[in-house]
Formats: structure tokens, C-alpha cells, sequence
């Protein structure tokens, strides 16, 4: 049924439109049914109302007449000035009534009731939740109920909302609000496809082209500000605030956030579950400790550097706190961060649901933190491994992890990323690369493990030329193509990539000479009403 021919749009319904909506002539009522009107001016207006169409002409003259017999001319013109201020207000006073009408009409007719109707528009997006309800009083009432607003997406490429379009759309939620997202998102670039059961979020700032990232700075630099550090504040209530049921916080590109705003946010989110934030200027240490002191139900969380390889802010006590309190974290993403493998075992190690872990783009890490897991010892039960471009990540580390998995370890394991735009770092010195590394075991182990998904996208050594590579098919006895396919269905990745070039030093601590970092240089930026 198309609820379309339902609907009287109210820009469209007038008083003379739709024969229903006149007001029946009081000249085809019996007589003994009419009632005078107490009030002189309604029954003047009834009997205007009663003239026939075809007065018009004589209405036309009788007005000329009026006109004629003022005096003055300044006269004439007041007549003709009140004559149009009265047919205004007229004409205002029908159009109220006809929507008024029309949107009885509506409830009369919309073949679903008012509660499926707020039903209905709860699994609506906000954007098409606010376009629906401007297209009649009905669904105006309708869309009103704080149950539509329980999933607010205030997402777009371009700046589109700020704090007061923010602040009423989590006031209509009140308690009932559950998921939020603010925020500039970035241009997604496929990387893995989708593991929606995994929550596993596609976007990688270091794979974007450059001309990806020229149109971000030109963007952001212009209009990122609409957002500011406040917009988390109506979250926030004493008793108990529309924060207090939130489940889902997708925070992109908000760059005034700072740690005191956002970690006052976050305390007022005891019953958080997924935490993506990319783009923010807020601190992984001091994060992490307002996560594992408020959201202790946290299942995934996605964290993305907004200065890569900078942030080496994350102590060692602050790991033990988010293991201890925050124990059902299944979804661990921390990209663009210094990572020590000391600190990330204790990550692998002691959340015992983990089964996805992204430490892409991340510096510092070599592997390390992979030996003697996988069993009893913690990552049994994990399913993706994505260490892509990682800097120091050791090939003897790999293939010794790759040993692992053909000895039993890690049986769950279905995807693995240890894809690098610049090799493998080879144990004696790191800035000897390693682009087509053997793996002995690998050949065996896709045989054995049909199932898993192996990555490993290199360069040509020393070219910055996307040419295919020829891998070392004694050692692994697998096709050189690019994403072939072995008889068995397993799946193994070897192709060229352009360098990228991070300039790293060889402990990766040198704060001057780390890269690339993308300073965003933004300026304060006009608000833009939603919708």
C-alpha cells in the first residue's frame, strides 16, 4: 500500500483543494438547523463565506464602488492596503485549518497506529527521521517520542551539525538514547572487507591516497570546528543523565576535544559497550584510565592515533587497570600509537575474550609480545591479527608466530595481516628490510588451515613501482599472484605496495624524527544548521 496517496502535504492542501476539507455552505443547511453566531464578525464572515463564485465580478465592482467614494486618494490607498492585510489573514487563517485537517485526516487514515508509526521511525537514521517528520503534524507527534532518537548519527563527509543540534537531539533522547556518533568521518578505504560480527571497522588513514589526505587538510581546515569540547556535556546529569544507558560512542575528527572533556564524558557512561574514536587530540594513557574507571562493560574498543607515531603516553600500570576492570573487551584496536611489546602482551595475555586485535601503523612493536600465547596463556580464542605496517615488526618474529599456529596455537585464527610498505625488519638491524620474506612454514600451514586468510603485501625492494614479486615458491610452494587462491581455498597475499616512508630511528623514540605526522591546521569555521 503506498502511504504516499495518504498524506496531505501541508504545503500543497488549501482550503479550496480538496472538496472534503471545505466548510459546508450554511445556505444548504435547513433553516432550522442554523444557529446565529453571537459575534458580529462571524457572521459577517459567514455570510462572505456564503457568497457564490460567480460574485466575483460583483464583489469586483462593489470594491470599486467603496474605492470611489474616498475623497482623497491616500484614502483609496489605505482601502486597498487593509483589503490585502484582511485577504492575508484570511487566507493564513484557511491554510491552518486545512493542515489542521489534513493532519486528522493522516491519523485517520495511516494504516499503522501511533506506536508501530514510532516504531517504525526508531530504525530510521537521523536524517530521514527529520525529513519525515516535516511531512505533516502526524508524523511531526510521532517522530517526537524520544524512542526515535534512541540511535543518533550526526555523521557526514562535510560539517553539518554543532553543539546546540547535538544538545537537542540527545535532550529528545533523553534516557532512552543508546547509540551516538558525532563527528567528521573519514574517507573509508577498504582494506579487509567486513567482519560485522567482530565489529571491525574498514577505515585506514595510512593506506588513503594522498590526494584523500590533500582533501581532508583542505576540509578540516576550513570547517572541522562546528564541534567543540562541550558537545559530550549534555550526556551529563546529575542522578543520572541520557548518558547513563549509552551503549554505542563514535566520536571522528572532533579536534577541540581535549582529555578533561572526553574523560568527563566517558564517566557519565557507566554501560558503554563500542568506543571508536579517530581523529581526537586526547592522550591513549589518560584514556584508557577514564575507560577502565567508568566503562567497565566495554566489549570493543577502537582507537585511533591522531598524531601517528607520537603518543607514546601508555604506562604499564594503565594496561593492568584496563585488563582488570574492563574484562569482557573482545574488539581491541590501537593504531598510530607507540606500543612496547612488553605492554601489548599484557593486553593479548589478560583479556581472556579477545578475538580481534589491530595494532596497525603502530611503531615500536617487533612481535615479541606474540611468543608463547595462543594456548592457556591468553589469545586462544582470537580471530583476527592485523599488524600492517607496523615498522619493527621482525620477519623471524612472524615466521616464528607462523610456527605457532602449525603447532596447534591460535586455532580460531582465520585472518592474519603482517602486510608492510617498507619489508620486514630483519633482527640484526633494522634498517635492513626484508621484502620477500621465506616463511618455511607458511606452504604447510595454508594446507593444514584452509580456512585462514594470510596477508602479506610487500614492495619491490628498493622500487617504488607496484611490479609483481616473486615469491619464494621453494619455501612455500604458492603462486606469486597477487591474492591467489591455493587448490585447497586458502588464501595468501604478496604484492607490491608504494613505499611509505615513516623515517624512523632504529629505537623508535626519537620524538623529531618520526613520521609521518599530519598536522591539521584548522580554523574556526561558521556553524551549519542540520538538515
Amino acid at each position: 500500500m503506498d502511504t504516499s496517496l495518504l498524506l496531505h502535504c501541508p504545503t500543497t492542501v488549501s482550503a479550496t483543494s480538496n472538496p472534503k476539507l471545505k466548510r459546508p455552505c450554511s445556505s444548504s443547511l435547513p433553516e432550522a438547523t442554523r444557529i446565529p453566531s453571537p459575534n458580529p464578525l462571524d457572521w459577517l464572515l459567514e455570510s462572505l463565506l456564503e457568497l457564490p463564485d460567480s460574485s466575483a465580478v460583483a464583489l469586483d465592482l462593489s470594491f470599486d464602488r467603496i474605492l470611489q467614494s474616498r475623497p482623497y486618494d491616500s484614502d483609496k490607498d489605505d482601502v486597498i492596503e487593509h483589503a490585502f492585510r484582511l485577504g492575508s489573514a484570511l487566507a493564513e487563517a484557511a491554510n491552518r485549518s486545512a493542515r489542521r485537517r489534513a493532519s486528522m485526516h493522516n491519523a485517520v487514515v495511516w494504516a499503522l497506529p501511533s506506536d508501530l508509526t514510532i516504531k517504525v521511525f526508531s530504525s530510521l537514521d537521523t536524517q530521514s527521521l527529520c525529513k519525515a517528520a516535516s511531512a505533516c503534524s502526524f508524523f511531526h507527534k510521532c517522530a517526537a517520542d524520544p524512542l526515535c532518537y534512541s540511535n543518533v548519527d550526526l555523521t557526514a563527509a562535510a560539517p553539518k551539525v554543532n553543539n546546540m543540534v547535538v544538545s537537542t537531539m540527545i535532550q529528545r533522547a533523553g534516557k532512552e538514547l543508546r547509540s551516538l556518533k558525532l563527528g567528521v568521518e573519514p574517507c573509508p578505504v577498504a582494506l579487509l572487507g567486513s567482519y560485522p560480527t567482530l565489529g571491525i571497522s574498514t577505515r585506514n588513514f595510512s593506506d588513503a591516497s594522498p590526494s584523500l589526505w590533500n582533501d581532508k587538510h583542505s576540509r578540516q581546515g576550513k570547517e572541522s570546528f562546528t564541534l567543540t569540547r562541550s558537545c559530550l556535556a549534555p550526556l551529563i546529569a546529575v542522578g543520572g543523565g541520557p548518558g547513563a544507558l549509552l551503549r554505542r560512542l563514535h566520536l571522528f575528527n572532533i579536534e577541540r576535544m581535549d582529555n578533561t572533556a572526553f574523560g568527563a564524558a566517558l564517566s557519565a557512561c557507566p554501560s558503554l559497550l563500542d568506543l571508536e574514536i579517530v581523529g581526537l587530540h586526547v592522550e591513549l594513557s589518560q584514556t584508557l584510565e577514564s575507560v577502565s574507571r567508568s566503562c567497565h562493560l566495554l566489549d570493543r574498543l577502537f582507537f585511533e592515533s591522531s598524531k601517528t607515531g607520537r603518543d607514546d603516553s601508555l604506562k604499564l600500570p594503565t594496561c593492568h587497570d584496563l585488563v582488570t576492570r574492563c574484562p569482557c573487551i573482545s574488539t581491541l584496536a590501537l593504531r598510530g600509537f607507540k606500543l612496547p611489546d612488553m605492554k601489548l602482551r599484557i593486553f593479548v595475555k589478560g583479556f581472556r575474550q579477545l578475538k580481534f586485535v589491530d595494532f596497525s601503523t603502530s611503531y615500536s612493536i617487533t612481535g615479541d609480545f606474540l611468543r608463547n600465547l595462543g594456548g592457556c596463556t591468553g589469545g586462544n580464542l582470537l580471530e583476527v591479527l592485523i599488524l600492517r605496517d607496523c615498522m619493527h615488526l621482525r620477519e623471524a618474529e612472524v615466521s616464528r608466530f607462523l610456527s605457532a599456529i602449525l603447532g596447534g596455537r591460535f586455532k580460531y585464527l582465520r585472518h592474519l595481516d603482517v602486510s608492510n610498505r617498507e619489508g620486514l625488519a630483519s633482527d640484526d638491524d633494522w634498517y635492513h628490510r626484508c621484502y620477500s620474506p621465506s616463511f618455511a612454514s607458511l606452504g604447510l600451514l595454508l594446507q593444514e588451515r584452509p580456512h585462514l586468510c594470510v596477508l602479506a603485501d610487500f614492495p619491490a625492494e628498493g622500487s617504488f613501482v607496484e611490479e609483481p614479486m616473486t615469491s619464494s615458491d621453494n619455501d612455500m610452494n604458492l603462486p606469486s599472484l597477487i591474492g591467489s587462491h591455493t587448490s585447497d581455498g586458502s588464501t595468501c597475499s604478496f604484492s607490491p605496495e608504494p613505499s611509505y616512508c615513516y623515517n624512523s630511528d632504529e629505537s623508535s623514540g626519537n620524538e623529531d624524527n618520526v613520521g609521518p605526522i599530519f598536522a591539521l591546521h584548522a580554523e574556526i569555521a561558521d556553524d551549519v544548521d542540520y538538515l
